[in-house]
């Protein structure tokens, strides 16, 4: 029997992501440093640092009004996870050696999942944006 499913990871991902309010996602940002930090020092989660890095440009980049071209329900369920990750006393405790970060694997890929075309979207964007600002600042 899994430790925890994906039945168990959308179960928390919906409590996480219905809870989320706009006013959340700046807490979000201010707390990256922390949450890239518990990403990096953890083995299940660390598969998921460039999608984690992603999911923060994008709810940076809505926050800020640059762009709006998502719906809420991916921005509250990125939120969601990003603050799943954070609560370190979540279904399976952190401290728990070996254990403690399925779950937040569990959470974060079911969101990948979930919100997989509007990221991809988003990384599109993200990169048009970039290069015109490049072609912009070498002329």
């Amino acid at each position: 029997m899994a430790l925890f499913t994906e039945k168990n990871a959308e179960k928390q991902l919906n409590a996480e992501s219905g809870k989320v309010h706009r006013a959340d996602l700046e807490t979000l940002l201010e707390r990256q440093r922390a949450i890239e930090e518990k990403v990096k020092g953890s083995g299940k989660l660390n598969r998921f640092s460039a999608d984690i890095k992603l999911m923060f440009a994008m709810i940076r980049d809505y926050w800020y009004g640059n762009y709006r071209n998502v719906p809420w329900k991916t921005i509250a369920a990125v939120a969601g996870a990003l603050l799943y990750v954070l609560n370190p006393l979540d279904v399976i405790p952190d401290l728990i050696l070996g254990f403690g970060f399925i779950d937040d694997a569990g959470v974060v890929a079911l969101c990948l999942k979930l919100v997989e075309s509007d990221l991809h979207r988003y990384a599109a964007w993200k990169d048009h944006q970039d290069a015109q600002n490049k072609f912009t600042h070498s002329n």
